[in-house]
């Protein structure tokens, strides 16, 4: 590159061409960066201070170069001004204000200027061929691409795409695969981002978003959009969960993405290194979806808390580890499948946990309500398990339930009445005892018991409440998948640490189940004073300004 300064024309017009077919970018550019590397090294030979510019001919090669200067009564800078007198030799009837063109001979490049232009020559085409390689792959996120392994650095891969290079960082790895240098390698791109250093193209073989794409490849079903695959899990090398549902009622979505003896589910596992794909008939019901998505293990009973977004799932007593899987990886899988925190337990347990419930809220009615055993056990036989439902259900609901009438029914809704009103009182006097100011008492939907948190948590004054995002304070606790933790002798103490940590994330008031419109207004009237103060605030900046 560095003869290209001093090339004669042909030479010049041959490098262009070379360069730009070689890095695939347009030949226009590195005609512009032959053109600036030109300059450069004419300000060297005739002075920095020079505005100097060069042009090359495209076509014909003809290089032209010239200096800038603009006409004025009285020069203050002679490197890029001139007089009049001197402007009528450049130009005859040149005027004040003009820029006229100042030809300059064609400079000899010496080594220092020629290393120096073939830089920045370099570094134009550089910079071309990264906005290339960005512009080519930026939207192509989700696709898989294959690729051939250049190196392995610190533990991620770099692929060479072709044109540009990708990286599989480690945990986007499959466990235990070994990659080899010059081995061919299929991958999904995660993302494409524009950095300095050039694009950067994450790849990912560990994502479920890949086993989908392999899955559409080897099943033309997929592909034509018969069969969607709805839900995917995945962990990486070892085991599998997809859910698969069928838009026409003739094709078994299953068997489609299972393939005659295996086929076709064999060529995804291989490429997957061995990794178990279990392929499940997806369902609108959520309980049939998660006992589906179980398998191999019977469940016996479902019971989905829709508010906690948690299933608590029954299975007998001899498919409790099967349910579990080894380390927890089956109901994990699930979990991730369903969207839901999964707790499993055995009839005996169910059982166990059904009786404890059930002699906690008799004795808490018992004691409430100041009724006998017998009465509390049939309320909560009945259904109820908190003191609002019996004291804001219907009069006649109460007194349809056999053995009340009427008026068992008001006498029992003016006790539970009475004793919400004495747990509020009590509330209100261990929220005063925090600290928690009265102003926060004003705000809507929050209670007293709510307060009560709130304080415990340290948040005692408006400004504390609204300092919080709406996600700080109401967001739901979310819990992974849980699992039998007493009887899965398989689970280590980092598998229960982050569990445990995953379970405590969630806002202040996250079990109060309040919807993210009641969480905005409690925030905005929380913070309401702080505009209030603004008014006043300006006024009294606007006194002491006119004074």
């Amino acid at each position: 590159m560095a003869s290209a300064i001093s090339a004669n024309r042909a030479e010049l017009l041959a490098i262009a061409n070379s360069v730009a077919t070689e890095k695939m970018i347009d030949k226009s550019i590195v005609i512009e960066a032959m053109e600036e590397a030109i300059q450069k090294s004419a300000r060297n030979r005739y002075g920095a201070e020079n505005d100097i510019r060069a042009k090359l001919d495209p076509r014909t090669g003809d290089l032209r170069l010239w200096r800038v200067v603009e006409v004025v009564e009285e020069v203050e800078d002679y490197f890029k001004q001139v007089d009049l007198k001197q402007a009528e030799k450049l130009q005859p009837g040149a005027k004040v204000g003009d820029f006229l063109v100042d030809p300059l001979p064609p400079v000899d490049l010496g080594r220092i200027d020629a290393q120096s232009a073939k830089q920045v020559i370099f570094q134009k085409v550089r910079d071309a061929e990264r906005d290339r390689q960005y512009e080519e792959f930026k939207d192509r996120a989700g696709e898989v691409i294959t690729g051939v392994i250049k190196s392995v650095e610190f533990g991620h891969v770099i692929v060479n795409l072709g044109r540009a290079e990708g990286v599989i960082r480690r945990d986007q790895q499959i466990p235990r695969e070994v990659p080899r240098v010059g081995e061919r390698v299929r991958a999904w791109i995660m993302k494409v981002e524009r950095q300095n250093r050039g694009p950067q193209i994450f790849l990912s073989r560990a994502h479920p978003e890949f086993m989908k794409k392999l899955f559409a490849q080897e099943v033309p079903e997929i592909y034509d959009g018969i069969i969607e695959i709805k839900a995917a899990a995945r962990d990486p090398g070892s085991r599998a969960k997809i859910g698969v549902i069928s838009r026409d009622s003739s094709i078994d979505p299953v068997g489609a993405c299972v393939g005659m003896k295996g086929s076709r589910v064999q060529a995804v596992v291989q490429e997957l290194q061995g990794e178990k794909i279990d392929i499940i008939p997806w369902s609108e019901d959520t309980a049939t979806f998660v006992v589906n998505a179980l398998q191999p293990a019977t469940v016996s009973r479902v019971v989905i808390d829709e508010e906690e977004s948690r299933i608590e799932v029954v299975v007998p007593d001899d498919q409790l580890s099967l349910a579990i899987g080894r380390r927890g990886q089956n109901v994990r899988l699930a979990s991730s499948l369903t969207g839901s925190a999964i707790d499993i337990m055995t009839e005996a347990e169910a059982s166990e946990k059904r009786q404890k419930e059930f002699a906690e809220r008799s004795k808490m009615f018992e004691e409430e309500l100041d009724v006998d055993e017998t009465l509390s056990q049939l309320l909560v036989a009945e259904g109820f398990s908190e003191l609002e439902e019996v004291a804001y259900i219907d009069i006649a609901e109460l007194a349809a339930i056999e053995g009340f009438d009427e008026e068992l029914g008001q006498e029992l809704q003016s006790r539970a009445l009475e004793a919400l009103e004495r747990r509020e009182e009590a509330q209100r006097e261990e929220r005063r005892g925090l600290g928690v100011e009265d102003d926060l008492a004003e705000l809507p939907h929050l209670t007293e018991a709510m307060l009560v948190t709130l304080g415990k948590a340290g948040i005692k004054t408006l400004d504390d409440l609204a300092d919080l995002a709406t996600d700080e304070l109401i967001a739901k606790k979310r819990g992974g998948e849980q699992r039998r933790r007493n009887n899965n002798p398989n689970e280590t103490r980092r598998d229960r640490e982050r569990s445990e940590r995953s379970e405590d994330k969630g806002g202040v008031l996250g079990e109060y189940g309040l919807s993210e419109e009641q969480g905005n207004e409690i925030i905005m009237a929380a913070r309401a004073h702080w505009f209030e103060d603004e008014p006043a605030n300006e006024e009294a900046a606007h006194a002491e300004s006119s004074q």
